[in-house]
């Protein structure tokens, strides 16, 4: 355990100090991270406005569900779908099969160190679109409370399951229509888009029955305080039994996918 911790801090501190040498395309990649939730908010804020409420949403709580919904997101996101494949078609994932870890702890080192970076600059976005927009945002202290496990229990869950997808890669040297339909997925049944209270009830069971709503919208919906306390549990022990069963996929998925993996070069 040691020694994972050990290799966990330095990679922290290796990947932090990478991704400030390119602060611009940092900023870059930021701009873009806020400037989707702030659309929806404007567009469904509007839709409100004409109309009053739109499905129990008024302006000042679509600015509350965007605004949680953009810091969810960020504390859930990932870009191994995008990278694995390169690392795969070019060959330099047989380097990381070389060392003494598994890839994937690597993986997530990189990925903590982006939010150690980035995090900050959504705070501050965050809190500038809150004095803009006047959020009602009024969760209970239990809610608070349970949040906090269940944004971990939705990084955990997202990054495996994207994990999961990306090996794809090892089967097709070009994932691009596998990670453009899983995206769409994510983003109509993870609440990105609208809150699925505002969907069809089909939509609505089928976002339940997949991880999609456990990534991204149960934690918000939480944070908003929209759920009762029975309604939260259950939601955290469905985010509990999604990584198991995601986490035994991984598993057979991997040990598949390294006995075909062969370099392609680039």
């Amino acid at each position: 355990m040691s020694y994972y911790v050990e290799y966990y801090l330095q990679q922290l501190k290796t990947v932090t100090a990478f991704m400030l040498q390119y602060r611009a395309a940092l900023g870059i990649w930021m701009i873009g991270h806020v400037l989707e939730p702030l659309v929806y908010l404007i567009v469904w804020s509007a839709v409100a406005t004409g109309g009053g409420r739109t499905g129990g949403f008024t302006p000042r709580t679509f600015a509350a569900y965007f605004i949680a919904a953009m810091l969810v997101n960020h504390i859930t996101y990932t870009w191994i779908m995008w990278e694995h494949e390169y690392r795969v078609r070019d060959g330099t994932f047989s380097f990381a099969l070389l060392r003494p870890v598994h890839p994937i702890h690597s993986d997530i080192s990189d990925n903590l160190a982006s939010k150690v970076v980035t995090f900050p600059i959504i705070l501050f976005a965050a809190a500038v679109l809150a004095v803009i927009f006047h959020p009602d945002l009024h969760p209970p202290l239990w809610a608070v409370a349970l949040f906090f496990p269940a944004a971990v229990m939705a990084f955990l869950l997202r990054f495996l399951v994207e994990w999961t997808v990306a090996q794809t890669a090892f089967w097709t040297t070009r994932t691009e229509a596998v990670n453009q339909m899983y995206f769409m997925l994510l983003l109509f049944l993870s609440g990105q888009i609208a809150p699925l209270e505002l969907f069809p009830a089909p939509i609505r069971v089928l976002a339940a029955a997949l991880p999609f709503r456990w990534m991204i919208s149960f934690p918000v919906e939480l944070l908003m305080g929209r759920l009762t306390p029975s309604a939260a549990l259950a939601g955290l022990s469905i985010q509990a039994a999604w990584f198991g069963a995601v986490l035994l996929l991984l598993r057979v998925v991997w040990r598949a996918g390294i006995k075909i993996y062969s370099a392609v070069g680039a």
